[in-house]
């Protein structure tokens, strides 16, 4: 068993942010479709929110907190 590192665990964390990014997007696009505003607002919401935290975790990863 391999001890895992930073980088990839990063790589992981990233991966799944973006997946779960890219599926709120689709939901908003679905809600849209089905006539459902308030309800696709709020998936686009979530989506814009886990990009932030992507860029978020990548300064984090590569800068720090600063």
């Amino acid at each position: 068993m391999s001890v895992p590192t930073r980088g990839e665990e990063f790589a992981k964390l990233i991966e799944y942010l973006r997946k779960a990014q890219e599926s709120s997007a689709m939901l908003a696009h679905l809600y849209r479709d089905d006539g459902s505003k308030t309800k696709a607002l709020g998936w686009i919401t979530v989506s814009e929110g886990l990009k932030q935290m992507q860029k978020t975790c990548t300064q984090i990863a590569t800068k720090g907190l600063q």
